[in-house]
């Protein structure tokens, strides 16, 4: 049963794994498939950050919009997938940074993380994206 507008902008809001989709630049390729941290406030843009010379990075800037789906499958498997156009790419904030490792890791481990992040994943870049197309489901729901 497809969810209510409420329904699946609220679920779309809690902090799911998201599995981002995009068209590849290199025509012999299928879309790109990745899974990615993202935030997202009913009734807003989704954004999500990725590192400044990443293939997803490079595939977002040609194709100018992407989907993201997101699920769970307990207590029901319920879904939504998203799509729509690229809204703006600027350079991550540090609050940005610090706000998407706060909402998938327990307090400890966020600092941990943010200094590994800077070590390792470089400079990044705060894609957003205006939700423009929803599908959604819930396979349990009565």
């Amino acid at each position: 049963m497809p969810l209510s507008e409420a329904e699946r902008q609220s679920f779309l809001a809690e902090p799911h794994i998201g599995a981002l989709a995009v068209t590849d630049p290199r025509p012999e390729r299928a879309p790109l498939t990745v899974p990615i941290w993202y935030a997202y406030d009913p009734g807003g843009e989704l954004w999500i950050t990725t590192g400044h010379d990443s293939a997803k990075a490079r595939a977002l800037a040609g194709a100018g919009r992407f989907s993201l789906m997101v699920d769970r499958v307990t207590p029901t498997v319920r879904y939504v997938s998203v799509e729509g156009p690229v809204v703006s790419t600027e350079p991550t904030t540090e609050e940005e940074k610090r706000y998407m490792a706060s909402r998938y890791l327990p307090p400890p481990a966020v600092e941990p993380f943010l200094r590994l992040a800077e070590r390792e994943h470089g400079p990044q870049l705060t894609i957003r994206m205006r939700p423009a197309h929803w599908l959604s489901a819930d396979l349990g729901g009565a």
